[in-house]
């Protein structure tokens, strides 16, 4: 699938995101009788509350409050346009994207001639990414054409290893067959850095990883992700794989040895947990402060109680599914 046909898709996607309706208020799902009856969100699981019986759409408010993120309004629309000479994007306008964590920092920045880089991430649990997981690369691409800067790209393959239980040779291939699919979206190759853990694990980027982790003690994660006694090691020292390449000093072949360059970082209100935690530690390791824009999730085809996953192929429309098959999913599931 090329450049046009993935933003093209991606566009018509992002319209079936809005209008979403709110439930109760989202609730600590820390056992198995609570996740029956509250809102779930998390890195690895979203679910809306279920009320006698029937699951009801995500609540984004809720998130909002629970999270402590700001909604993108129209004072911020209005000032990104002036700042940047550009109209929002259409995610923007429409509310695609519509949280953040000082965004107007870096428009600041930006306004100032000071630099700044684009982060996002993938973790390549499938084989191959759905339309969901495409939208915050059109995005990305959106942004670095208006802003004009770096962008890395985590495949974060040793996650989903850790995770999800598949092997390491699975969660590589993967990496292989997701870097295909994220470059069609069409970044700028010279600015535009897409690396694998696997592969990247090292140099400057674990020296950042082991000064987080000397930052974080186990019950801050387990206040944060719900980890608990039986958490496999491997999972509890991740936040600080996730959160490295937050910090311009993670890359010193694109920054050098300069530690005052802050990333903006646009990603599922999912992942704010992993960044809430970065910005903690981002101070005491003399490293700027992230910003995010947050997205909104993609609504699997059975409806907007959950979002599109690849864990369960009947709720997605993968980049390689072909249209017939496309049909068959919206016939029998939407």
């Amino acid at each position: 699938m090329d450049q046009k046909d993935s933003s093209a898709l991606a566009d018509t996607a992002a319209k079936e995101m809005q209008g979403l309706s709110v439930a109760d208020p989202a609730g600590n799902a820390s056992d198995k009788q609570q996740a029956k009856t509250e809102q779930v969100v998390t890195p690895w699981d979203v679910a809306g509350a279920v009320v006698d019986g029937v699951q009801m759409n995500i609540d984004y408010d809720a998130i909002k409050r629970s999270f402590g993120i700001h909604h993108i309004d129209e004072a911020l629309l209005e000032r990104f346009e002036k700042v940047t000479g550009h109209k929002p994007h259409l995610y923007l306008r429409r509310g695609v994207f519509f949280m953040h964590r000082d965004l107007e920092k870096i428009l600041d920045r930006h306004e100032q001639g000071k630099p700044f880089y684009l982060y996002t991430g993938r973790g390549p649990s499938s084989g191959h990414m759905h339309v969901g997981h495409v939208l915050p690369f059109v995005f990305c691409k959106w942004l670095q054409d208006v802003f004009d800067v770096p962008l890395v790209v985590q495949l974060t393959d040793d996650e989903k290893f850790l995770f999800r239980g598949l092997t390491i040779d699975e969660v590589y291939q993967n990496s292989l067959n997701a870097v295909r699919e994220i470059a069609a979206v069409g970044f700028k190759p010279e600015k535009t850095f897409i690396f694998s853990n696997l592969d990247y694990m090292g140099g400057a980027f674990y020296r950042n990883i082991l000064q987080f982790s000397r930052q974080v003690t186990f019950s801050q994660v387990k206040g944060t992700f719900g980890f608990n006694e039986s958490t496999c090691i491997g999972r509890i020292h991740f936040p600080g794989i996730q959160a490295a390449p937050a910090f311009c000093s993670s890359f010193p072949e694109i920054f050098g040895t300069r530690k005052d360059i802050p990333c903006l970082i646009p990603c599922g209100v999912d992942q704010d947990p992993y960044f809430r935690l970065t910005r903690d530690v981002s101070v005491r390791m003399k490293h700027k402060k992230p910003s995010l824009i947050h997205g909104r999730f993609l609504p699997a085809l059975q409806g907007t109680g959950s979002k599109m996953g690849s864990s369960i192929p009947s709720s997605a429309i993968f980049m390689d599914d072909t249209a017939a098959k496309i049909k068959n999913k919206i016939n029998r599931y939407a």
